[in-house]
């Protein structure tokens, strides 16, 4: 887990990413939120009006808080009491409808956010491999959840209290200048002084708040790259290592957020002093005329309590400002997922394979080189046909270009030249789904889910039946050990399959691939991690299995490949020479090398 690579992601993600994304410092990315809002568009309406009435009934109490003032010495107490069950209707409505713009903006807020979520996971997990040479898993998990949480604490709630905030604010500005036009004319020539700082710092805060949720994102890559291989972590020693390089990341993060928190602070301090103190001449100007005789104290009183009203409504929005600004951050960087380019897409009309799949391999001059290593090319013009249910396998020193091969058969990458096909037909021609679904893979590095043994079988065929699965299970010599587990099949095997030896994920990872049940088996050092027992048990198998199959291995033990119908030897991407094992032996050259050294020291080989 070298320092580079996460803190290289740390840093491309931060600082120079705000520069680099200086465009989009208006809150109109925003609008990019509409098409998972448009669905909910009664839900809308209906927070709206509920808004809309609170507003209202607020703007509503000064009036009755007037007449009550004014009218407090009147001998008709009847009228007095009807002043105040008004005032105590206006509050009821106002706390009913309240209640209601709450349930409606939080379902709201809630549903959308799940909607995002989902249209980001969708898109993040079709997308290729070298997508995730740009990008750590963890900064990917990251934009789920934490700047997800962000947009889900707008929707839910910052949004309809600006919006709410916004009505105060006009709706207080016309009753004032109807309470009073001189004194509010005072309050107007403020507005400016109070508008220039929140417009200067908010974009400040903007640029700092975008930087922040970059750091945080880079910490949860630290994080989970550490965590995700904690055991070689910790056998070798790194651990200390590990803590000072998260500790840096997270360091890093808090001060930007503390310089984020500061600029805040300034901002709020500026606002609410401007504000209150704007308020506090208005009402002596306002007492003066009283004395004079030019107004009542009940008008003086709502004038204030409007004045206040509009106040809070700018000192809310001057805080809701950057709460949208840091949505919009996080907005910015969840639409980067969503409109993310991928190098291998699906043509727009793919053609149809031709039923039943034969199996049929073709590469067509094929090169290609993988992004993150430009340099070095992983395959050199290679051509190679294989003809259904032929089994083919690739021997060759490591980084002789054997994994690329099935890895460009199941398209995880586009040629850089030539064409790889299935059937006769270009790969590209054809959808990716469709044609995955007639492949089998046994990886290298077998992948076990946070399930069940049955479950991690079933993987390979979702609708096979229990009975399916233990058969499949028995083919790869892994019944044995998954029946002696405390629940048998319905184990769990821990994440990653944590309770699992590497043999035995190995097992599981062949009996899905067994379950399959595809045309085209592909086994990529399938049994690398087996004892000889075991490798002697699945080798019966995977014969068993590969008749009648195109079945393409990968190997560095010549022993499990001496049966093959035809050896493809590969050094530096290119194939050097191909045939029956007893034809290459006799013809020397590399493969006769790597058999000598195998065959005749076995220690050496091992």
């Amino acid at each position: 887990m070298a320092r580079s690579k996460s803190a290289n992601a740390a840093t491309s993600a931060a600082p120079g990413a705000s520069d680099e994304r200086a465009g989009s410092r208006n809150m109109s990315v925003l609008a990019s939120l509409w098409p998972f809002l448009k669905p909910y568009r009664l839900l809308m309406i209906g927070a709206l009006l509920a808004l809309v009435l609170t507003a209202s009934m607020t703007l509503t109490l000064p009036l009755a808080v007037r007449r009550v003032v004014d009218h407090f010495r009147i001998e008709d107490g009847e009228l007095l009491n009807l002043y105040f069950l008004a005032a105590l209707g206006i509050a009821a409505i106002l706390a009913v409808g309240t209640g209601i713009r709450y349930a409606l903006v939080t379902r709201l807020g809630e549903r959308v956010v799940a909607d995002i979520r989902k249209a980001v996971f969708d898109r993040v997990i079709g997308m290729s491999p070298e997508f995730f040479e740009r990008i750590m898993t963890g900064e990917v998990l990251s934009r789920i959840t934490t700047d997800t949480t962000l947009i889900q604490s707008v929707l839910g709630s910052s949004a309809s209290i600006a919006l709410r905030n916004m009505l105060m604010f006009l709706g207080g500005l016309v009753l004032m200048l109807l309470t009073s036009a001189k004194l509010t004319a005072m309050v107007l020539l403020l507005i400016p002084v109070v508008i220039v700082p929140i417009l200067v710092l908010g974009r400040r805060l903007r640029a700092i708040s975008r930087e922040n949720q970059d750091w945080i994102a880079a910490s949860s890559g630290n994080a989970g790259e550490a965590l995700g291989a904690v055991q070689t972590v910790q056998a070798f020693t790194h651990e200390d290592a590990s803590r000072a390089q998260f500790a840096e990341v997270t360091e890093t993060s808090y001060e930007v957020s503390l310089r984020r928190i500061q600029t805040r602070a300034v901002l709020t301090v500026i606002v609410i002093f401007l504000v209150f103190s704007g308020i506090v001449g208005v009402l002596w100007m306002g007492a003066n005329d009283v004395r004079a005789g030019n107004m009542t104290e009940g008008t003086l009183i709502q004038f204030v309590i409007y004045s206040v009203i509009m106040a809070g409504s700018v000192a809310a929005l001057s805080e809701i400002w950057s709460e949208l600004q840091r949505a919009a951050g996080a907005t910015e960087r969840l639409v980067e997922l969503l409109n993310a380019e991928d190098t291998v897409n699906d043509p727009a009309n793919p053609k149809a394979l031709p039923q039943p799949v034969r199996g049929e391999i073709g590469f067509d001059g094929v090169s290609f080189r993988y992004p993150s290593r430009p340099e070095v090319p992983a395959l050199d013009n290679v051509t190679l046909k294989v003809e259904p249910g032929e089994t083919v396998a690739f021997v060759g020193p490591s980084g002789a270009g054997k994994t690329t091969v099935i890895q460009m058969i199941q398209r995880f990458y586009d040629p850089d030249a030539g064409k790889v096909s299935l059937d006769g037909i270009d790969l590209r021609e054809l959808s990716r789904a469709e044609f995955r679904r007639h492949i089998a893979l046994v990886p290298q590095d077998p992948v076990i889910f946070a399930a069940s043994a049955r479950e991690n079988i079933r993987f390979g065929r979702p609708d096979a039946s229990d009975a399916e699965v233990e058969a499949a299970a028995r083919a790869a010599a892994a019944h044995d050990f998954i029946a002696a587990l405390p629940e048998g099949y319905d184990s769990f095997v821990g994440e990653r399959g944590v309770m699992l030896s590497g043999g035995q994920k190995q097992r599981i990872a062949i009996a899905r691939a067994i379950l399959r049940d595809a045309p085209v088996l592909l086994l990529d050092e399938a049994t690398s991690a087996l004892d000889a027992e075991s490798e002697m048990a699945v080798q019966r198998a995977v014969d068993e299995l590969s008749a009648g199959r195109t079945t393409l291995i990968v190997a560095h033990r010549l022993a499990t490949v001496k049966k093959a119908d035809r050896i493809v030897v590969m050094e530096e991407g290119r194939i050097v020479a191909q045939g029956t094992h007893a034809d290459l032996v006799a013809e020397g050259g590399l493969y006769a090398r790597l058999a000598r050294l195998q065959f005749t020291d076995g220690v050496a080989a091992e």
